[in-house]
């Protein structure tokens, strides 16, 4: 089934529209003017129909999670904290942990798909899941640790013991996490997004209507709202999973269970690996800042105005986030299919893009910059403090709309590693500790840690600006060798464990 005929409409369209970007692209006898027009116009038709319902699917999902925080800091501003520390400070931990392993799925699902090879996506689907799975059985028990974790890291007991409370309840949806990731990209890779925003978009309303009843009328807490956002995260699992094995969509690409599923397990396991730590430092490095937070004085105000502005600033990146799988999945595919000019240009558009639609959401923050905390609490002081840090969210918002959108043409490629090492310098060597000076050492708190934090994302965004656009996509790195087109092929082949060319069927 190597090419053979394989994919449904959708797939061959999407195809045939790549081949016409390359051959618009190559064509010299057009004027470039013309000819970038044109090319423009076939890229966007591509990646608006990538990004749109990925941005959807994700806003959605985030959207559950920002809701149990809103229906917490109804309860109080101590649960309004609680329930931020353990969202941010604890779960986005095992969320950028598995979001990162399963962008290993991505890379190799995206490739194999550009190179008509079906059949591999479900064996890379199902070895990701194993791995996962896995993964998630010492985040388990962390996260029942997570009491004396924060009080060891310096959170008040009060806090500490509220914020537990909430993340008990966060243990099911490790597993969904180890599920949905590799599924997502499984079906991303395939330009099948709209069913995954369908499901969120029902999801969604039964997770509100369930929260309202077990927070409001049954009094179940804040342990309470975290197990119904575990629950409605497991929903849409099994729904996207029923949908890969009922629809005809799919009959390529998933053959059911494999054996092949534990084989090739400790490779996989280092790619995944590599992603992993890609994304886990960017995700922690916003962690950090919340956990720190909590160090400063009067922590309660500093953690819920900080966690009013990460959730405003959590839930546009679900955008950037959508540039980034579409990104992914237009380079990874490109890449497979032997289309160079084609992945290069698709990067120049979703970055463009995300970053203008990035820069006018931070002008309509700042333009409500003295109400939107009252989304989240009725208390007037964190209004005031949400108003002096929305300066600082704005810029965050516009970093975020190009950073996330660079990190997904890295999966594209399998730059993880070298992505990783990005992150290490400007996060950790620059920003966090520019940050703890400003906070602590000059009095600025928030502000502080916060302006540190912006100065080591500006740094990352312009190297990997700068890596992105010097990058030759005939060899897919020019600066280095092993990062090649070839490359893109034989690490197919190496995965599949074949010697056949990838390109042999087409």
């Amino acid at each position: 089934m190597s090419g053979g005929g394989g994919g449904d409409s959708d797939g061959g369209e999407a195809h045939g529209a790549s081949r016409e970007l390359e051959r618009v692209l190559t064509d010299t006898s057009v004027p470039w003017a013309s000819r970038y027009r044109l090319a423009t116009g076939v890229e966007m038709k591509l990646l608006v129909r990538l990004a749109a319902p990925a941005v959807m699917v994700y806003m959605l999902n985030y959207v559950m999670s920002m809701s149990t925080q809103i229906f917490s800091g109804h309860l109080g501003n101590l649960e309004l904290a609680a329930a931020s520390l353990g969202n941010t400070g604890i779960q986005v931990f095992a969320y950028g942990l598995m979001l990162g392993m399963g962008s290993a799925v991505e890379t190799l699902c995206g490739q194999a798909y550009g190179a008509n090879k079906y059949e591999m996506l479900g064996v890379y689907l199902q070895r990701s899941m194993v791995l996962l799975m896995a993964t998630g059985v010492p985040l388990a028990v962390l996260y029942g640790f997570s009491r004396p974790i924060l009080v060891l890291l310096g959170e008040s007991e009060r806090i500490a013991k509220a914020a537990s409370i909430f993340v008990y309840g966060l243990i099911p949806q490790i597993f969904a996490y180890a599920a949905n990731f590799p599924i997502q990209k499984f079906l991303q890779a395939q330009s099948i997004i709209a069913p995954s925003a369908y499901i969120s978009t029902a999801t969604i309303g039964a997770h509100l209507v369930l929260s309202w009843l077990v927070v409001f009328r049954w009094g179940w807490g804040l342990l309470g709202a975290s197990l119904v956002l575990s629950f409605s995260w497991w929903v849409i699992v099994a729904g996207q999973f029923l949908y890969i094995v009922l629809s005809p969509r799919c009959r390529y690409t998933w053959t059911g269970f494999s054996a092949q599923a534990f084989t090739g397990l400790p490779e996989f396991l280092r790619l995944s690996t590599a992603s992993a730590v890609m994304l886990c430092l960017e995700t922690w490095y916003f962690q950090i800042l919340v956990l720190i937070a909590g160090l400063l004085p009067n922590p309660e105000i500093a953690l819920d105005s900080l966690s009013v502005c990460m959730t405003i600033s959590g839930w546009v990146f679900m955008i950037s986030v959508g540039f980034n799988a579409a990104a992914s999945v237009r380079v990874s595919n490109e890449l497979g299919a032997g289309n160079p000019k084609s992945a290069s240009f698709s990067v120049l558009v979703v970055t463009v893009l995300s970053a203008v639609i990035s820069v006018i959401i931070a002008v309509i923050i700042l333009s409500l910059r003295n109400y939107i905390s009252y989304l989240f609490t009725e208390g007037e002081t964190v209004a005031v403090a949400v108003s002096e840090l929305t300066p600082l969210l704005a810029i965050t918002l516009i970093l975020n709309g190009i950073q996330p959108v660079l990190s997904g043409v890295a999966v594209g490629c399998g730059w993880q590693a070298f992505v990783a090492y990005v992150n290490v310098g400007c996060y950790y060597f620059v920003g966090v500790p520019v940050g703890v000076l400003l906070g602590f050492k000059f009095g600025l708190g928030a502000k502080g840690i916060w302006s540190g934090m912006i100065f080591g994302t500006f740094m990352q965004t312009v190297i990997l600006l700068w890596v992105t656009f010097r990058t030759d996509w005939e060899k897919e790195l020019c600066t280095c060798p092993k990062f090649q087109v070839e490359a893109a092929m034989k690490r197919l082949d190496k995965w599949e464990g074949k010697n056949k060319p990838l390109l042999a069927d087409q």
